[in-house]
Order: structure tokens, then sequence, then C-alpha cells
């Protein structure tokens, strides 16, 4: 006889540790076959959720809640998170950006590979040179705008690749986040 198979429907299921980096299991979220890596681990993108946004999986389903959702808009960069997939025009090359993780739809990253301020450091971990320099420079406050911030300026370092930073290229880089608390020069 043959045994029919069941079909899964849409779940949610909140990650184990593997997700947040400190277990070497594969994340397996539901019977899919898209999947992305996240800090480093490949995860399998759930089926049925193509309304959701990226941020939402980020945060309901693994657990990574660096990433805040701040205006729902795209215009507070509160949500920002890197992108690497690779160029389509140098097959050897990579293409990492810093988006806007609430208007992002969550099937849009399937194949590449997504950093939150998780995957770049921690205290436990150590810091990234990133945001030790903007802790030292007291650049944060409340906190709620700092992962955004810590991810454009990461993403910006990881997309020029050793090349020269202009100031042009970190005013237009930030362009895109918000801070009510600090002022901008300590940032």
């Amino acid at each position: 006889r043959r045994r029919r198979r069941q079909k899964l429907g849409p779940t949610r299921i909140r990650c184990s540790s593997a997700a947040r980096g400190t277990s070497d299991e594969p994340v397996c979220l539901s019977k899919s076959i898209m999947w992305a890596y996240f800090n480093g681990k490949r995860v399998n993108l759930p089926e049925g959720r193509a309304h959701e946004t990226l941020l939402e999986f980020v945060r309901d389903d693994l657990g990574l809640t660096g990433a805040k959702l701040g205006c729902g808009e795209g215009g507070c960069g509160a949500c920002t998170v890197m992108v690497s997939r690779r160029d389509p025009s140098r097959p050897d090359a990579v293409q990492h950006r810093s988006i806007n993780a609430c208007l992002a739809p969550l099937y849009s990253v399937a194949g590449c590979h997504v950093i939150t301020v998780e995957g770049i450091g921690s205290t436990k971990r150590g810091l990234h040179p990133v945001q030790a320099r903007l802790a030292k420079a007291h650049g944060s406050q409340c906190g709620f705008c700092t992962p955004g911030f810590v991810m454009s300026m990461y993403a910006l370092l990881r997309s020029k690749n050793g090349e020269p930073i202009s100031e042009e290229d970190i005013e237009e880089n930030l362009a895109g986040n918000l801070c009510r608390c600090t002022g901008y020069r300590p940032i």
C-alpha cells in the first residue's frame, strides 16, 4: 500500500538555539525547499508565509530581537539587517547590502545570507569593532536605533571590501537611520 503524505500547513515553531549560533544542529522550521542562511546557520523557510516580512520571521520564529519594528515603513532604520548574495555580474563576487527587514518579503532572501546584529558580535563572544566604537563614543542612549546603525555601518564596510570610504559614502549609507536621543555627532 502507498501511504499518503500529509501536507503540512504553515506553522510557527520557535527556533531552537541553532539559529542563534549556539548549536551546530541544522534548523528546520517546516517542510520547504526554500532556504536562507541566518547568521551562518542554514534555515529552511516555511511554506505558505508569503505575506510575512523578513523582520517578523527573524523576530518571531528565530528569536533574534536585535532588529526592531519602528515605523514599519522603512524610514527609521531600526529594522536594518545585511543581506549577502552572489553578484550576478561577477559569479566570484558577493554583494553585501543593508535592507529594511520590515519591508522585505520573507521569500526575497531565499538563497541569501542574512546577518543580524546578533550575528556580528555580542558581549559574550566579543563586540565587532563597529559595535565597540559606537559604545566607546557614547553613540547609544536608549538603544532602540543602535542595532540599525550598527548594521548599516557593518554593511558599508563589507560592501567596500577594504576600499577607502568617503564621508559622502557614510552620510548616504546612514541616511535611512533615525535617532531621537543622542543627536548624530556621537554616532
